[in-house]
């Protein structure tokens, strides 16, 4: 059992290889499912970190999660949230979903949107969960999607 203070942070370029091995670690499990690799397994990281807003979540030195968002013109997309499996069932990916609202909220969105593939059923459940709602199913990129969206309560005056 790992001992778990992590702390959430910006990604560096340097964490990029760190981060790569956590998202294939959590989403390797899915592949047989789906059929092949889901594709945050194959985004290059180092990129995404220069173009986006890419936090990590760190236990000590080891990066145990990631969050990747991306700023659209109407709301914030939360592109990737994923924990590596040892950490997994604590909780940690809703902290880092709730990092994505407050962010949304910082930069002046009224909804985060998300998209996961139609074979993660327990991810649809758990952003149900969470106050998601599904808007649209769409096959993109040869994925089955299934896109959510959470409406922001507005800041406190």
């Amino acid at each position: 059992m790992k001992h778990l203070d992590p702390e959430i942070r910006s990604a560096q370029l340097e964490d990029a290889t760190a981060i790569t091995a956590c998202v294939v670690a959590a989403y390797s499990r899915y592949v047989a499912r789906i059929g092949k690799a889901p594709e945050p397994m194959l985004e290059d990281y180092a990129a995404l970190i220069r173009r986006h807003k890419v936090f990590v979540l760190a236990d000590g030195e080891n990066i145990i999660g990631v969050l990747v968002l991306i700023a659209k013109e109407q709301n914030l997309l939360l592109d990737n949230v994923a924990v590596h499996p040892d950490y997994q069932g604590r909780g940690l990916g809703q902290k880092l979903i709730e990092l994505a609202e407050a962010e949304a909220l910082r930069l002046g969105f009224s909804s985060v949107v998300l998209y996961t593939n139609l074979q993660m059923t327990e991810n649809i459940q758990l952003y149900k969960k969470l106050g998601f709602v599904e808007t649209e199913r769409k096959q993109e990129k040869g994925y089955e999607r299934v896109y959510m969206r959470k409406f922001l309560p507005d800041k406190p005056s």
